[in-house]
């Protein structure tokens, strides 16, 4: 028997602007298909899914946007009979973002159009986008549409500490690790986040760096989420993700793995989360692997919005 075909990736968002207090959403007229949907496209090789639904949304519309929460998975057969999984997230964009689109009509999107809820519902040909434009419609109803990230970075795989000389904090990178890092800059850049935070182990700071060169964002290093700390009980997880959540700006940690459960075990208790499972199951990452929990840019509300895992491309 012969194995089922794998899944075509692709990706996109729920793009949407507010205007005269109320939202509206992005839909694209595509010029072959002759259908209006919103905005996606298939994951290139070597791209992760959070940076191919930021490069396709430039491409088609223009727009440079940062992702928000995931809003769903929509997953259909092709005509050959091959399923496509497309990931979604919402991505605000301001008037400036809007302005500074250079969309012009082509071969493949013939139109942007910027329409209300309702007339989304209307206009969208496919059940599963007016399905995602319900989510979001929910969110911003419950006023939860907004928001910023906490980004729990875990470091590139290391040299081996049977095979490291010197102190701990000094292991690099193994080749591996270093293309880890690499690899998951692009996919972190898409939640443009404005604050870069790491351990000051040679392997965390090896592994933020491509970060920090993809964002143009300098790095903070600090003891106080370090292992050398956390193994000496002198860290202070609890000061790091409180000043976090109080900035309410998108940021990133990057730390260990012995670490990152009890920065993440501090979200879950600072920002009231109702389901702090969810915030444990995502604790146990791989190398170079990131955890992005979303929280409500609104101070007035309380909770996780969504919480997602991703990693190096495979």
């Amino acid at each position: 028997m012969s194995a089922a075909p794998a899944p075509v990736l692709a990706a996109g968002a729920v793009v949407w602007r507010e205007k005269d207090g109320e939202p509206r959403v992005l839909v694209v007229h595509r010029t072959q298909h002759k259908d209006v949907s919103l905005p996606k496209g298939k994951l290139d090789p070597g791209e992760t899914l959070p940076e191919t639904a930021v490069r396709e949304i430039a491409e088609e519309t223009g727009l440079l946007v940062g992702l928000g929460a995931p809003i769903g998975v929509v997953e259909y057969p092709l005509p050959n009979g091959r399923p496509k999984v497309v990931h979604y997230w919402l991505a605000e964009v301001g008037d400036d973002a809007v302005a500074a689109s250079t969309f012009q009509a082509n071969d493949e999107i013939a139109e942007l159009d910027w329409v209300t809820i309702e007339k989304a519902r209307t206009v969208l040909d496919y059940p599963h986008d007016v399905e995602l434009v319900d989510r979001f419609a929910e969110l911003w109803k419950r006023g939860r549409a907004r928001s910023y990230a906490v980004i729990a970075l875990r470091h590139g795989k290391a040299v081996n500490p049977h095979e490291w000389g010197g102190p701990d904090a000094t292991r690099p990178l193994q080749e591996r690790g270093a293309v880890q890092a690499a690899s998951v800059a692009h996919g972190i850049a898409a939640y443009r986040p404005r604050k870069l935070i790491t351990s000051t182990a040679v392997r965390c700071v090896a592994t933020i760096e491509p970060t920090a060169r993809v964002t143009g964002r300098a790095v903070t290093q600090t003891d106080e989420i370090s292992q050398d700390a956390y193994g000496a009980g002198q860290d202070d997880v609890g000061a790091v993700v409180r000043k976090r959540l109080e900035k309410r700006k998108t940021a990133v940690l990057c730390s260990h793995g012995p670490v990152l459960p009890e920065i993440l075990a501090e979200i879950a208790r600072r920002a009231g989360a109702e389901r702090p499972d969810e915030l444990r199951r995502a604790s146990g990452l791989g190398t170079a692997e990131y955890a992005v929990v979303h929280l409500p840019l609104d101070p007035a509300q309380t909770g996780v919005i969504a919480v997602e895992v991703h990693g190096p491309a495979a």
